[in-house]
């Protein structure tokens, strides 16, 4: 229904938490969302004192029940003070609705307000809802490329492994700014025709590779709903992972630097396409 007041995250409210009562909230939508068990948890009693030393930690709130989180832990990097941003989660009857997104733009006021410019975090490059959100949307770029940066778990998310992106956030950046101001249409058209394609689709959805020989701008497809091929054709995902792990990799140590992402359509397919540029 239009509007239902349950799940409408135009009526959310995203602040501070920090009673014991939220924290324990926090433990229990990290369980929901990930499906991970107890041991892999960020529990309570350690949110307590990484609050203590400058975390923040943004709820979103439908009425009394939280909906969402994210969690950012202060750190260095090069040098300069970041907020590594660790979690980030909504429950699945509020996605799609742009929860995610207010979740950041929170995260990124507080951080400016602590005299932070930078916000870092990781996502599996395979998401791509996540991809969308990061590049086209927040304006991150990427130049790091995690190989199993969990390990084994036992989410059902990981089924293919935890390769992670490590994506920057540059908060004051003009290309943030006016990434934020007017959205994925800030970027105008792109000639991604024209460009190498690293990994694309082919037939039946496998992954072929080319190998990376020098191109300053390159690309990256993946497919679109990658749990839902997790569930139909288990052996196809690795392949997935295999063949984008080779080619963010060597793509990365030579140079470039993921800087975008978008949606696109092809044969009524739809598919998703990095952009990688060679690092300024």
């Amino acid at each position: 229904m239009e509007n239902d007041p349950v799940n409408d995250a135009s009526v959310i409210e995203i602040r501070d938490i920090k009673e014991i009562s939220e924290l324990r909230a926090v433990e229990d939508l990290q369980k929901e969302v990930w499906g991970c068990n107890d041991r892999e948890i960020l529990p309570s009693l350690a949110l307590i004192p990484l609050l203590e030393i400058g975390g923040v930690l943004l709820g979103a709130f439908a009425g009394d029940e939280m909906v969402g989180f994210v969690l950012g832990l202060p750190g260095h990097e090069g040098g300069r003070p970041i907020l590594h941003s660790d979690m980030l989660a909504v429950k699945a009857a509020y996605r799609s609705q742009g929860l995610g997104y207010k979740l950041k733009l929170h995260q990124r006021e507080r951080a400016l307000g602590k005299g932070i410019d930078r916000i870092t975090w990781t996502f599996d490059p395979l998401q791509s809802r996540n991809a969308y959100l990061n590049f086209a949307k927040l304006g991150v770029k990427a130049d790091g490329y995690k190989t199993d940066y969990y390990g084994e778990t036992s989410s059902f998310l990981h089924s293919t492994g935890t390769d992670r992106l490590w994506v920057t956030w540059e908060l004051e950046t003009e290309r943030v700014r006016e990434r934020l101001e007017l959205g994925p249409n800030y970027r105008g058209p792109q000639r991604l025709a024209e460009v190498r394609t690293l990994v694309r689709i082919g037939e039946n959805n496998a992954p072929i590779r080319s190998e990376y020989r020098g191109a300053p701008i390159s690309a990256i497809e993946i497919p679109v709903g990658i749990d839902s091929l997790v569930e139909t054709d288990a052996a196809l995902a690795r392949r997935w992972r295999r063949a984008t792990r080779l080619a963010f990799t060597s793509a990365i140590e030579a140079g470039l630097v993921v800087e975008d992402f978008f949606r696109l359509e092809r044969k009524g397919v739809p598919v998703g396409l990095y952009l990688l540029n060679k690092k300024s």
